[in-house]
C-alpha cells in the first residue's frame, strides 16, 4: 500500500443502514436491547440509533429482506446484554459463550432476520 492509497482514505464507519418490513417492530426491538434512539421512530420511515460515536440507521422497505451478513457489537458485558435480550422476549441463537479467538459473545436476530453478534474481548 502506497500512501497515496491511504491520503484521504476511509478513517472509520459512521454507519450501518438496515433494512425492515415494521419499524414499530424494528424500533422495539433495538430500544429494548438498550440502543438510544437518535431520530426518527415508530411511525417513521428511517430511524437512526447511536452506537458509541457511530449509528444504525433503519429504513423501511416493502421489499423482504434477505440475509447479508452480521453486525457485531461490542459491549460492557455479554452475560447482561443477553439477560436484557431473553427478559424483553428475544431468542438469541445460544446462550453467551467464550470463542477460541477470544471473544465471549452471542447471537441474536432482529424481526427482519438481520444477524446481531453481542462480545466482548475476554481478558487474559
Amino acid at each position: 500500500m502506497t500512501t497515496e492509497d491511504t491520503d484521504g482514505g476511509i478513517e472509520s464507519i459512521n454507519a450501518v443502514t438496515l433494512t425492515t418490513q415494521s419499524m414499530a417492530n424494528s424500533v422495539e426491538f433495538y430500544r429494548s436491547l438498550g440502543f438510544e434512539l437518535e431520530s426518527g421512530g415508530p411511525q417513521a420511515e428511517f430511524t437512526t440509533f447511536r452506537v458509541g460515536d457511530q449509528h444504525l440507521n433503519i429504513i423501511a422497505t416493502p421489499e423482504e429482506p434477505c440475509w447479508w451478513g452480521r453486525i457485531i457489537f461490542w459491549v460492557a458485558d455479554v452475560d447482561q446484554t443477553y439477560s436484557r435480550a431473553l427478559d424483553a422476549g428475544w431468542l438469541p441463537e445460544a446462550p453467551p459463550h467464550d470463542a477460541d479467538w477470544g471473544e465471549r459473545y452471542f447471537h441474536v436476530s432482529d424481526p427482519d432476520g438481520h444477524e446481531l453478534s453481542f462480545a466482548r474481548r475476554m481478558t487474559e
